[in-house]
């Protein structure tokens, strides 16, 4: 019970920077030019600096046996969505031409931006490092299967065949740069001067706000009506983020794990859909508002469905 209040409480935070974003949007004090601005600070900048400032001012001490069950942790969860996500669009009766963006909503969640406060709120800033680990996963997953599916995707609007790659390219980022430092750091217990770890922590703690701003603005762009009228995402929502996380934490219960570890992995898989499936959506000239939909209103129902998983662990 006290786990679901204190996500509760962080949550309220949370949202609050969302109303801001969404505010500032209406209000014209933000524009789409500064959203993109923004995002790319964000995306480049603050998110990278916050994964490093997880483990630079952290007294826990490099594991690598945890390091290693959590990684293997993380394959383990993105296999299993992966490996059921055929049998979850047939059970909402997705239409055909909708079934690879739905997939990709399943498996590729808000991992970082949602995950981190929320673990490190419950587990304290030393457990930030299993969650950069489910994020290097995340990227491997996204620009190769991840990839495949939106090829999939095109292939079903164009009538042409979809082409399987890998996109080593735009694995090469700073959310990956700076995820394999902080590992390195991590395991190898590298000091940090005191100034370097002030300055990763001022960066880092900007990258929580600013990005719940921006999932704000993306709640304003949209006509509110059509999230809320859309039946299938209600119970994508609720298949997503209560009965397969709820499902987990019941068989997880029965292989004694870490709790730590345990109740990290229950929590990314009730995690509300990420903003990475938006952008490739319009990347590859795919409608993107199924996408926005879905993270407009995974987000805002994740208040209610995440204390509820959270109580579970």
């Amino acid at each position: 019970m006290q786990n679901s209040f204190i996500i509760f409480q962080k949550l309220l935070v949370l949202f609050g920077f969302m109303f801001i974003g969404y505010l500032s949007y209406k209000k014209e004090w933000i524009t789409d030019h500064t959203e993109s601005q923004l995002s790319g600070l964000v995306l480049n900048i603050f998110n990278p600096a916050l994964i490093i400032s997880g483990v630079v001012g952290s007294s826990e001490n490099g594991n690598w046996t945890m390091v290693l069950i959590n990684l293997l942790l993380a394959v383990i969860l993105f296999a299993i969505l992966i490996f059921i996500s055929p049998l979850f669009v047939r059970i909402l009766r997705i239409p055909k031409n909708e079934r690879n963006i739905y997939s990709v909503m399943l498996i590729f969640s808000n991992l970082g931006f949602m995950g981190i406060p929320i673990i490190e709120e419950l587990y304290g800033k030393g457990a930030i490092i299993y969650v950069v680990l489910y994020s290097f996963v995340y990227s491997i997953i996204f620009y190769s299967y991840g990839i495949y599916l939106f090829e999939k995707e095109k292939a079903l609007q164009t009538g042409e065949k979809a082409k399987i790659k890998f996109e080593w390219k735009k694995m090469i980022n700073p959310g990956i740069a700076a995820s394999l430092i902080a590992m390195v750091i991590f395991l190898f217990q590298i000091k940090v001067p005191a100034p370097a770890v002030s300055f990763v922590d001022y960066l880092g703690n900007s990258c929580i706000p600013l990005s719940m701003i921006l999932t704000g603005v993306s709640v304003a762009k949209l006509p509110l009506i059509e999230v809320f009228k859309d039946k299938k995402m209600y119970f994508f929502t609720f298949l997503k983020m209560l009965v397969i996380p709820i499902i987990a934490a019941v068989l997880i219960r029965n292989f004694h794990l870490d709790p730590v570890l345990s109740g990290i992995m229950v929590l990314m898989f009730g995690m509300p859909n990420g903003s990475m499936a938006v952008m490739m959506s319009i990347d590859y000239g795919l409608d993107s508002s199924i996408c926005s939909r879905g993270i407009v209103l995974t987000t805002l129902l994740s208040i209610i469905t995440l204390p509820i998983v959270a109580y579970l662990i």
